[in-house]
């Protein structure tokens, strides 16, 4: 399935300029092997809510990729599948006519794809509405800055950022050179040592 243009992504980027520390996570790992799900419930969150492609998934896949499947197993045995939640730019969201994609997800994955009007960063109100809780309450995780941690900084969630990725085969080439940049970016700020836009600890 094609994306359109993310113009919310891009009006983000340009928002970065004046803001940056919304770009920066509140947690970086490597993938979600190394989230520490336990301390996260321990810690008052309530719910959890992933993006998919080369956070989860390689690009447009149906399944966990392979090394990844006993840390998803983690994941909901910790916060429950229904405190658990997708939310994609392809899936569920405009371009997903009849949101056809996003119930090929939830069938093959067991949890919700949040449907939304806006691409992320936008739209974060739709997801502490699926989950009835504060945004503080919830956790981003994802492998793009200027969407999935943007987006999680915006609303006020805790953002966590998977820096490792499972694939460049078959990614969208936009986000692929984007995500490249975007690393380059937080490896600036982190040594500028720009902090989260507020502590959730």
């Amino acid at each position: 399935m094609g994306q359109s243009i993310n113009w919310s992504g891009l009006a983000g980027a340009l928002g970065v300029l004046v803001r940056p520390s919304l770009v920066v996570p509140h947690l970086v790992v490597a993938d979600i092997r190394q989230l520490p799900v336990a301390k996260l419930r321990e810690a008052g969150f309530c719910a959890i809510a992933f993006d998919k492609d080369n956070t989860l998934t390689a690009p447009y896949a149906m399944e966990i990729h392979p090394p990844f499947q006993d840390a998803w197993t983690r994941c909901l045995d910790a916060f429950g599948p229904s405190n658990v939640a997708i939310v994609s730019n392809s899936a569920g969201g405009p371009d997903d006519a009849g949101h056809a994609e996003a119930t090929r997800i939830e069938q093959a994955l067991g949890v919700h794809v949040l449907r939304h009007a806006q691409k992320k960063p936008a739209g974060g109100q739709a997801l502490a509405a699926h989950f009835g809780c504060a945004p503080r309450q919830i956790v981003v995780v994802g492998d793009r800055l200027f969407t999935d941690v943007l987006y999680a900084n915006r609303m006020g969630a805790y953002s966590v950022l998977t820096r490792g990725i499972v694939t460049e085969t078959n990614d969208n080439w936009l986000a692929l050179r984007i995500r490249r940049m975007e690393h380059r970016l937080l490896d600036l700020l982190l040594a500028a040592k720009v902090q989260p836009p507020y502590s959730l600890k």
